[in-house]
């Protein structure tokens, strides 16, 4: 695979975490856990990142203390608290630059299929499936920022970090 094709698509892709990372930050106590659900939309978010990055994701488990609350369409059983919420951001990160670092052509063909097999993509499309929805949550936890305090962190060009 390119390496300069992987190291674009990290570029993008940690970008759009990294936007998701800056508003999760930025959101003040007061709007944490209110009827917009701040920290739930972040809480989704994550959560898919972490499981489309699952290249085989049949038993998928998120990290304690997260639960598989987004396959039953319910809120988790309590709110998570910013630090929990970052910890994870962080974690997906890497694994995220693991998956695109690691990249082969035999690989990015391959196909992702979820337990139910209603998914199916080859890898490398999942990958773009997977930044666009960050990207969506991270633009609705700026529109949040916005609405209730007037301010929203900037925009990321590129992830700061190489691959």
């Amino acid at each position: 695979m390119l390496a300069i094709f992987k190291e674009s698509v990290w570029k993008q892709f940690g970008a759009s975490i990294e936007m998701m990372e800056n508003a999760i930050a930025a959101c003040p106590d007061n709007l944490w856990d209110t009827d917009t659900k701040f920290w739930y939309n972040a809480y989704h978010c994550l959560f898919f990142l972490d499981y489309y990055l699952t290249l085989n994701p049949i038993g998928f488990m998120p990290p304690h203390p997260f639960t598989q609350s987004e396959f039953e369409d319910s809120l988790p059983p309590r709110t998570y608290s910013k630090d929990e919420l970052l910890i994870y951001l962080h974690l997906c990160k890497e694994k995220c630059r693991t998956v695109i670092s690691d990249l082969t052509d035999e690989t990015a063909i391959s196909h992702w299929t979820n337990e139910s097999k209603t998914m199916s993509y080859p890898v490398i499309e999942i990958l773009f499936y997977n930044m666009r929805h960050v990207q969506h949550h991270a633009a609705q936890l700026n529109l949040l920022l916005r609405q209730g305090m007037n301010e929203a962190p900037e925009w990321v060009f590129q992830a700061k970090d190489r691959l």
